[in-house]
C-alpha cells in the first residue's frame, strides 16, 4: 500500500469531521469551502506552520517528530487508537516491515487451551484477521472452519464475502464497521504486506459495502462487548466477547464468547456443546 497515500488520506478525513465550533473557531457557514477545519485552522491549532502542516497532509512524515504528531493528534482531537495510527502511517517501523514478511504460527500449547474450553466458543485471530486456530464450539456457532480452504479462514472475508455472515450476525453493518476498522489499523503497521494488500484489493472490488467502509478511514480496537447472534438451529443469542492479545505476539488475539449465567443464550451454548459440531453442521444443512 502506498504509505504517503493513506497518512494524506487519513489527516484529511480526520481534519473534515472537525467543526470550526468544536474547537472554538469561529464559523462563518456558507463562505467557507471546504467541510470541516482549513489547513491553516488546523497547524494554528496545533502550534505548528501550515507550509509544514500542508507537507504532512501530503504525505511527508518521515522527519516529523513524535511531539508533533501529539500536538496534531491533540488538534485533531484523535483518540488512542487513532494517535497510534497515525504514529505507523508517518513512522512506520522496520520491525514491523520485518514482521509482515513472516508467518504467523500457533503454538500446539495454545491450541491445546482452546481446545479444553469445551463450553467456550474460541478462535485466534491473526494480524490479517485471519482465524489461524478454532475450538470445536467456535465451529459449531460460527462456521465450519475446518471444512474451509486456509484462504477463505478470514474473518473479513467471511463477514464481506459470505452471504451467511449477513444472517448470523444480526448487527451486520456494526460488526462491518469493526472489521473495516481493524484492517486499517493492521495496514498502518504493515504497510509493505503483499498478501494485505491483496486481502484489502479483493475485498474492495467484490464488496461495495467494504469500498465505502475502507474509504471512510475509520480505525478502532474494540478488546469486549456484546454481539447478537442469530444461528440458524438455536435461534437468536446474546454473547458476550474478550478479545485478549497475547504477550509473546502482539498480532495475535485469542477470542472468546460466553454468555451471562442463567439466561437463555447460556442455554443455547449447552446445547451446543452437547449436540458437537458433526451433528450442527448437518442438521444446518439439511
Amino acid at each position: 500500500m502506498d504509505q504517503r497515500a493513506e497518512l494524506s488520506e487519513f489527516l484529511r478525513s480526520r481534519r473534515a469531521r472537525l467543526k470550526p465550533q468544536d474547537v472554538g473557531l469561529p464559523d462563518f457557514g456558507r463562505h467557507r469551502r471546504v467541510p470541516g477545519l482549513r489547513r491553516e485552522e488546523l497547524a494554528q491549532l496545533a502550534g505548528v506552520s501550515v507550509a509544514y502542516y500542508t507537507r504532512l497532509e501530503q504525505g511527508n512524515g518521515q522527519n516529523v517528530s513524535v511531539e508533533v504528531l501529539d500536538s496534531i493528534a491533540r488538534a485533531l482531537r484523535l483518540t488512542e487508537t487513532e494517535r497510534s495510527h497515525l504514529t505507523h502511517l508517518a513512522k512506520p517501523t522496520e520491525k514491523k516491515k520485518r514482521a509482515a514478511r513472516a508467518t504467523q504460527t500457533i503454538r500446539p500449547q495454545l491450541q491445546m487451551l482452546i481446545d479444553a474450553m469445551a463450553a467456550v466458543p474460541a478462535f485466534v485471530l491473526g494480524r490479517r484477521m485471519d482465524i489461524l486456530a478454532w475450538n470445536t464450539m467456535a465451529r459449531a456457532l460460527l462456521g465450519d472452519f475446518a471444512v474451509m480452504r486456509p484462504e477463505e479462514r478470514n474473518m473479513a472475508r467471511l463477514v464481506f464475502l459470505d452471504p451467511a455472515a449477513r444472517e448470523l450476525y444480526v448487527d451486520w453493518q456494526c460488526k462491518a464497521v469493526e472489521v473495516v476498522s481493524v484492517l486499517r489499523l493492521c495496514a498502518g503497521c504493515y504497510p509493505d504486506d503483499p498478501q494485505l494488500s491483496a486481502l484489502i484489493g479483493e475485498l474492495s472490488v467484490k464488496s461495495d459495502d467494504f469500498r465505502t467502509l475502507w474509504a471512510a478511514h475509520t480505525v478502532q480496537e474494540k478488546g469486549h462487548g456484546t454481539k447478537r447472534l442469530h444461528h440458524r438451529l438455536v435461534g437468536d443469542l446474546t454473547l458476550l466477547y474478550e478479545t485478549l492479545r497475547l504477550p509473546d505476539d502482539d498480532d495475535l488475539h485469542l477470542v472468546t464468547y460466553h454468555a451471562e449465567p442463567g439466561t437463555a443464550s447460556a442455554q443455547s451454548l449447552v446445547l451446543l456443546a452437547q449436540w458437537g459440531v458433526d451433528e450442527v453442521t448437518g442438521a444446518a444443512t439439511r
